[in-house]
């Protein structure tokens, strides 16, 4: 019951959401919980025409989102690879002190966050965003594939060191396939978060040809408030992405995070 209680909490908004953006603005403030009949398509086609701002925001949310996606899996697994498996001095040391970035959000650290970027004159660029969402991603994603990595055997690694690999053989040949749901995983998580994210580009974007969908949707709702019908077509057609994609990435986020914590 509780379940149950929790979803329809979750699901019932949503169904006035996008019940409400095949209405008029009249017919949902009368009958918000009703299905459309007939539906008005035109919110929809508005929004999708090449006039509109839609496909700008999706373009540099994609931008934005792949390319942090990028970096992130390029240096968290290079540096989970080098705190897990191999023996310097003050390891233990570099790694616990790299693990407190989980200790400070985006939201608390924003406006250091953004006196950095105006010195060193990358504010207004998507540059800006994709530095920002990296660095914020960094600590908990070499967390999820430094357990990963330790728990790869020491013979099988001992086996490709006699066989002639070097370090980054090992790494490159062996480490990053087996770890393939782990770096699913985290590919999963950053997407997801790169996506959804508002607050980073709110502060560092000015340029309405720079908005991502988020910002671009909350700019959106004050500019047509009075026409709720077509901000509910506009929200709803952000949130399409986000949902297919995470009902995609639902099952690798679980077994990555799952076969980590069953091998460690």
């Amino acid at each position: 019951m509780v379940l149950i209680t929790l979803s329809l909490i979750i699901i019932v908004p949503i169904m006035i959401l996008f019940f409400g953006s095949l209405k008029t603005t009249g017919e949902m403030y009368l009958h918000p919980y009703t299905l459309p009949n007939p539906p008005h398509w035109e919110n929809y086609g508005r929004i999708l025409s090449l006039q509109s701002p839609f496909w700008i925001l999706l373009r540099n949310s994609l931008i934005v989102m792949l390319a942090t996606t990028a970096i992130v899996l390029a240096i968290c697994s290079l540096a989970a690879f080098v705190f897990a498996r191999m023996r310097f001095r003050g390891k233990d040391i570099a790694f616990n002190f790299l693990t407190l970035g989980l200790m400070f959000p985006i939201t608390v650290a924003i406006m250091p966050v953004y006196l950095v970027i105006r010195d060193i004159h990358l504010t207004d660029s998507l540059l800006a965003v994709i530095l920002v969402q990296v660095t914020f991603a960094v600590s908990g994603s070499i967390l999820i594939l430094h357990g990963f990595f330790r728990a790869i055997p020491v013979e099988l690694e001992d086996a490709a060191y006699i066989d002639g690999c070097t370090s980054f053989d090992f790494f490159w040949r062996i480490l990053l396939p087996l770890a393939s749901p782990a770096l699913a995983a985290v590919a999963a998580l950053t997407m997801i978060i790169s996506w959804n994210d508002l607050l980073t580009p709110l502060v560092l974007l000015n340029s309405d040809t720079l908005w991502t969908l988020p910002l671009g949707t909350m700019q959106f709702q004050g500019q047509y408030s009075s026409d709720v019908a077509m901000v509910s077509a506009f929200v709803a057609i952000s949130a399409i992405p986000a949902v297919i994609f995470y009902l995609f990435a639902e099952r690798q986020i679980v077994s990555g995070l799952t076969a980590g914590a069953i091998k460690g």
